[in-house]
């Protein structure tokens, strides 16, 4: 099922993120680890694609399995920014072949090599070249973009973010997914300038609670995302408890869900890290609300 048939209906979804495995020994927990996800019956579960395409050849495995086994739809990622343009038509064709109907486009984190080489020789230097690539191929896919309510790291500004949001949408997206907030007001003042922007296709929005105090620091260097103080008090103060810091994640993140739902937000996307207990946790806590 397309993604597109359902994200503007009125009705409050959840859905979750999966990653492959980073080996191939490791391949079966996660492969476990992912099932238990998907017996939850999320609207949607996305599969990422491994930095620099190293573990891609699982993305689709677990997409498939996902949406064979248990009937829930997968939104399978493809980055292209290590990519030749042959790589990526291959890709697209293998997706075809596995019965994908829905690809998150991204150009991809870089590479220390990538860092210091001439941009002018990539491939592929945006995301929305991609998008196009895919839209020209003739794969009938539903393609979804990232967007970054914070900026995005590599933009000057705003304004300039939001410009190149456009351009990725008019290249051929149907939605957009942000990357992860922890102040839904930064959310909805993001919300507001890309609609006077013209940008109308659905947003939804990525929510990762943070079940250990490591997790933090990674997440501040990964998106930048700003801590609002009622968070880092938090962590301050259950940081050093494992099980305390998990629970009280696992409330902050599912209070953000339930603060989004109440003001007009139908679906909501929760970065779950492979963790079918924090997934099935937050699931609960709004299993009358989702209804």
């Amino acid at each position: 099922m397309k993604l597109s048939d359902f994200l503007n209906q009125n009705k409050l979804m959840l859905s979750f993120e999966v990653f492959p495995p980073k080996t191939d020994s490791s391949f079966q927990s996660v492969k476990n680890a992912t099932e238990e996800i998907a017996k939850l019956t999320p609207s949607f579960m996305s599969v990422t694609y491994g930095a620099g395409g190293g573990t891609s050849r699982y993305t689709l495995e677990i997409a498939k399995n996902i949406t064979e086994s248990y009937g829930v739809p997968t939104l399978a990622h493809l980055t292209c920014v290590s990519s030749t343009k042959e790589t990526v038509r291959r890709k697209i064709q293998e997706m075809k072949a596995a019965g994908i109907e829905n690809v998150m486009a991204l150009r991809g984190d870089l590479t220390p090599e990538l860092m210091g080489s001439d941009r002018g020789t990539w491939a592929y230097r945006y995301a929305s070249d991609l998008i196009r690539d895919i839209k020209e191929s003739g794969a009938d896919f539903c393609i979804g973009g990232a967007c970054y309510p914070e900026v995005h790291p590599e933009s000057e500004n705003q304004g300039e973010d939001i410009k190149h949001l456009k351009e990725k949408v008019d290249a051929g997206c149907s939605f957009l997914t942000t990357q992860m907030f922890f102040d839904n007001n930064l959310l909805y003042n993001f919300l507001y300038k890309i609609r006077e922007a013209g940008i109308t296709v659905p947003v939804i929005p990525g929510v990762m609670p943070i079940t250990n105090a490591n997790q933090v620091e990674r997440a501040i260097k990964l998106s930048g995302s700003f801590m609002p103080q009622r968070f880092k008090s938090l962590v301050d103060k259950f940081g050093h408890s494992p099980d305390a810091m998990k629970q009280a994640g696992i409330a902050y993140a599912t209070d953000q869900i339930i603060d989004l739902f109440a003001n007009g937000i139908t679906n909501v996307h929760v970065y779950s890290m492979n963790k079918p207990d924090v997934a099935a946790k937050i699931q609960a806590n709004l299993s009358d609300i989702l209804g």
